[in-house]
């Protein structure tokens, strides 16, 4: 209690904790690919998706910002215009034409404004544009598997990466990563050897289930570089906390180098393999 009459009172107390929350600032913004301490925003958001679904998220939390006021307000005048002592008579009226229709319209404009951009988002997301590249996923309990295909390019192989507890950020890094080029189409084939997992990754903006027997798919184009975290997002087994993801965004000259370098280091894949088509 006394702390309480202490900030309320002491205009050098109301300073500290101004103070207090700008220090702090930095760490409630989001993080570049990894999560941060005391975060309260989505990661910052590299592709098209990701920072689409950040707009819509904003433009909902105004949204229901709004229509809680609103009711919290209806709910106050209530109280204070119709209780007992201000209005010792109440009224018996029991319909009112206008209110009902009100009511009824008014929630239906707000879930058909809320509709429009979000079936935009879901276009967006399940587009079928032609790809770049194409890398397959595969969840096993506990780790991922990467397949690159045979390509002009390069590719051929197949890697494990399994978590590294030793990097940081703790428990969000893998021995090996997945690696991308700047700015191009990449589709990305989920599937399952044992159960089911999902593959996550909140900086590009989506998720997508691993089935086993399945064969998801979703798209990215990732504009910035840099190295982002993710981790699978479906309970699927003792060490589901320890499959952790991480891509690798770099230039299209580093990644045609990696190429090179990950076509002698990983596993060949067998002649045999064949992938999904994909525009």
């Amino acid at each position: 209690m006394r702390t309480v009459r202490t900030i309320t009172r002491s205009p050098w107390s109301l300073a500290a904790l101004g103070a207090l929350l700008s220090s702090t600032s930095g760490a409630l913004a989001a993080g570049f690919g990894q999560p941060v301490p005391w975060e309260m925003s989505r990661q910052i958001p590299v592709t098209e998706n990701a920072r689409d679904i950040l707009s819509f998220e904003i433009g909902l939390h105004w949204l229901s910002l709004v229509i809680s006021v609103f009711v919290l307000g209806l709910i106050l005048w209530c109280v204070f215009r119709f209780n007992e002592k201000t209005n010792p008579t109440p009224s018996r009226t029991t319909h009112n034409t206008a209110i009902e229709i009100a009511w009824t319209i008014v929630p239906v404009l707000i879930l058909v404004a809320v509709a429009i951009p979000s079936f935009r988002l879901l276009r967006t997301q399940l587009a079928d544009p032609k790809a770049d590249m194409i890398v397959k996923v595969i969840g096993h309990a506990w780790y991922w598997s990467y397949e690159y295909p045979q390509t002009e390019a390069g590719g051929g192989f197949t890697f494990d990466a399994n978590i590294d507890e030793d990097k940081q950020p703790r428990l969000l890094q893998t021995d090996n990563e997945m690696v991308v080029p700047l700015g191009k189409i990449v589709k990305i084939q989920v599937t399952a050897a044992d159960v089911l997992h999902s593959w996550a990754m909140p900086a590009f903006g989506f998720k997508i289930d691993a089935v086993p027997g399945r064969l998801n798919q979703m798209w990215f184009r990732a504009d910035k570089e840099g190295t982002f975290h993710g981790q699978c997002s479906e309970l699927c087994g003792q060490r589901h906390a320890y499959m952790p993801i991480v891509v690798r965004v770099v230039s299209e000259q580093a990644y045609a180098d990696w190429l090179k370098e990950a076509k002698t280091k990983y596993a060949r894949i067998d002649t045999g393999t064949s992938f999904a088509e994909a525009r």
